[in-house]
């Protein structure tokens, strides 16, 4: 069933890079199983049509009355339309074009106002949505070892907050849920709801409806889906965007300027300053619509299956910890997270790359407190994520790979009479780049047969 859902994906959804060929250490390719489709998303074939599509009509978006930059003005337009039809936008709400979800929480920080109430953090986030709120009054609250203690902990610090400047607070009701990332999925509400405010990450894996979930603001990036063209997106409600602080300063964003004064444009606009990336902003929309175009539960069923498949390999390997945040969440997206113990993350990782041509990603993967504090992960763990490229013979590699790296990791000597990684073939602008990430591979392996601690990440 699992291979059958996966071909149905694929023949939907191609992905660019899916017939990639990975170099490996003994100097032979192998075709590359991209299991880190969390940290960045390849490109959808369609979405790589579209854009070559769009490359002759670039042109400057707003400012120009010829043929091309009408064009770009109209498809630029267009992707901010089609954008918010596919989150369920309400009528006022309004579709601001970023570099990515980092870049909209930055803006959207600059926008509260600090007269509506502190802003109340979960310890488990991610960089992106922790350090944009440092310079405001903001109180952190240590999450609960299950996810409904959590809920009750937010809710009940939510209805205790001081009301500010006679907006009184709203308390939350019992289906807003915290957003989690870490792969346990939950209802994508706020975490920091000024005020009441809810907003919530948006994610490549489910749908999200702004309106009937009440989300206020809702941040995400193209390149977790499928659009790496250097786009992001902050949608929400329009008055705090309205009036916040212009996020960058510059043509376009502007009514009117003198030597002495500067009538900011209303939002989008205002935070929209320079030239904006039309072709970021196409890609992004296009994906939009090839992922809404899916027969429904498709996605869905393709990542359960995967990753209870991946799951089950897991399990049966002695030597392997799958971390979880919440035991009681009520289902998951398609990542996993675990470590092997006593070995360091990077060079399984490194390991996975170099012999068996299996891409993971490794660390702490932009959310140091939640890897530290919570899971007690010092040096970090690995993270497998699948999409619509993935298929069951990937997630049944890594199963095999693990399994081969701990019978033999403190056994294998650094094989002789390979050919340098220097003469296999790649992208002129990765060269020699390949060969020094494996040679790093082989002396970590060496340091772990000599009986020496690898050094720390």
């Amino acid at each position: 069933m699992t291979a059958v859902i996966s071909r149905q994906i694929d023949a939907l959804l191609p992905v660019v890079g899916g017939d990639l060929a990975a170099p490996l250490v003994t100097g032979e390719c192998r075709p590359y199983a991209n299991l880190d489709y969390a940290a960045s998303a390849p490109a959808l074939a369609g979405v790589a049509s579209h854009v070559n599509e769009l490359l002759p009509f670039y042109a400057s978006v707003h400012r120009g009355a010829g043929y091309a930059s009408q064009v770009s003005t109209g498809v630029y337009e267009s992707a901010r339309a089609i954008v918010a039809n596919a989150f369920g936008a309400r009528d006022d709400d309004v579709v601001v074009f970023t570099r990515n979800t980092t870049d909209a929480f930055n803006l959207l920080a600059g926008c509260v106002p600090a007269d509506r109430g502190d802003v109340l953090v979960l310890d488990l986030e991610h960089h992106a949505n922790l350090l944009p709120w440092r310079d405001r009054d903001y109180r952190c609250l240590p999450v609960s070892s299950t996810l409904e203690q959590t809920l009750k902990d937010l809710d009940s610090a939510l209805a205790a907050a001081p009301a500010r400047a006679g907006h009184r607070h709203r308390r939350v009701q019992r289906d807003r849920r915290v957003a989690a990332a870490r792969g346990d999925r939950h209802h994508r509400a706020s975490v920091r709801r000024p005020a009441g405010r809810r907003r919530g990450p948006a994610r490549p894996h489910r749908p999200i409806d702004l309106a009937a979930a009440g989300i206020d603001y809702l941040a995400f990036s193209g390149h977790k889906l499928y659009a790496p063209f250097g786009a992001g997106v902050l949608v929400g409600r329009r008055d705090w965007l309205d009036t916040g602080r212009p996020y960058l300063a510059g043509g376009g964003a502007v009514r009117q300027v003198t030597l002495t004064d500067t009538a900011w444009a209303p939002a989008p606009a205002r935070h929209e300053g320079g030239t904006p990336n039309v072709l970021g902003a196409a890609a992004l929309a296009r994906a939009c619509q090839l992922l809404a175009a899916l027969p429904a539960g498709a996605q869905e069923a393709h990542e359960a299956a995967l990753q209870e498949r991946l799951l089950d390999g897991l399990a049966g390997l002695d030597g392997v910890r799958v971390h979880r945040i919440f035991p009681d969440s009520p289902g998951a997206i398609g990542v996993v997270t675990f470590s092997l113990p006593g070995y360091d993350p990077g060079l399984v990782a490194a390991y996975l790359s170099a012999e068996h041509g299996i891409g993971v990603r490794d660390g702490k993967f932009c959310a140091h407190p939640l890897l530290l504090s919570r899971l007690g992960l010092a040096a970090g763990a690995i993270r497998a994520s699948l999409g619509v490229g993935s298929c069951s013979d990937d997630v049944d590699r890594l199963v095999r790979a693990l399994s081969e790296f701990l019978e033999s990791a403190r056994e294998v000597d650094v094989r002789a009479g390979r050919r340098p990684l220097d003469a296999v073939p790649g992208p002129a602008a990765a060269t020699g780049l390949g060969a020094g990430f494996h040679r790093r591979h082989l002396a970590l392996r060496q340091l772990i047969r000599e009986g020496v601690s690898p050094p720390p990440l």
